[in-house]
């Protein structure tokens, strides 16, 4: 009999960060009072749904999201180092659209795109997030789980599972605060991936730092 497993990955909410830097792997970066709201609507999402397991980023937003589904599931938040942000080298700056264009330092790091040449290859983001989706979908086996990550492995992760070529367009990430991108398998097969913003009614209309 074919079993179906839900793996929702789930975006951390929005995080305190006035001076508005690239905060990438830095510690002590939490959420905000509105993240810590978009993570309450994003539990609320939950409600009424077979989750077997919860998993997080070490990172403190990551965690402080994951923590009001704990509460409501009563699940143990378990630690994954492989959901964490992707590494950049441009994180502890104050990355801008104009920064981006004159500043030769940060110029540098952008010559390639396609690797990227300013971060972790998407490659190696898509091995670490697929390898955790199918562990997760394991122990999950015939239920849901929910790990909780960061914009771009989430992102990397979907274009992975939906066979599409894994460089892109920063801007064109299909993956809000508080999002949820949720892989539906048929045993091991992939069946539909699904998109849904919980905490949409928060959101403001600031840019925000891509990748954040």
């Amino acid at each position: 009999m074919t079993a179906t497993t839900v793996v929702h990955l789930l975006r951390h909410g929005e995080v305190d960060n006035p001076d508005r830097i690239l905060y990438g792997r830095l510690p002590d970066f939490h959420l905000s009072d509105a993240g810590a709201r978009m993570a309450e609507l994003a539990a609320g999402w939950f409600d009424g749904r077979d989750i077997a397991a919860l998993y997080s980023s070490p990172l403190e937003r990551a965690q402080e999201t994951a923590a009001p589904l704990a509460e409501r599931t009563g699940l143990e938040v378990r630690l994954d180092a492989r959901l964490i942000e992707s590494a950049n080298k441009l994180e502890g700056r104050r990355v801008t659209g104009r920064s981006l264009r004159t500043d030769p330092t940060l110029l540098r790091h952008l010559y390639n795109p396609l690797t990227p040449s300013w971060g972790e290859p998407y490659q190696e983001i898509a091995a670490r997030m697929v390898a955790v989706v199918k562990a997760v979908r394991k122990e999950a086996w015939g239920r849901e789980a929910v790990c909780v990550s960061h914009q771009l492995p989430i992102w990397t992760a979907r274009r992975a599972a939906e066979r599409r070529r894994l460089w892109h367009r920063p801007d064109r990430r299909q993956c809000n605060l508080a999002s949820v991108t949720s892989l539906t398998f048929e045993d091991q097969r992939l069946v539909s991936v699904g998109y849904t913003e919980p905490a949409a009614e928060l959101y403001g209309a600031g840019p925000q730092v891509p990748g954040a």
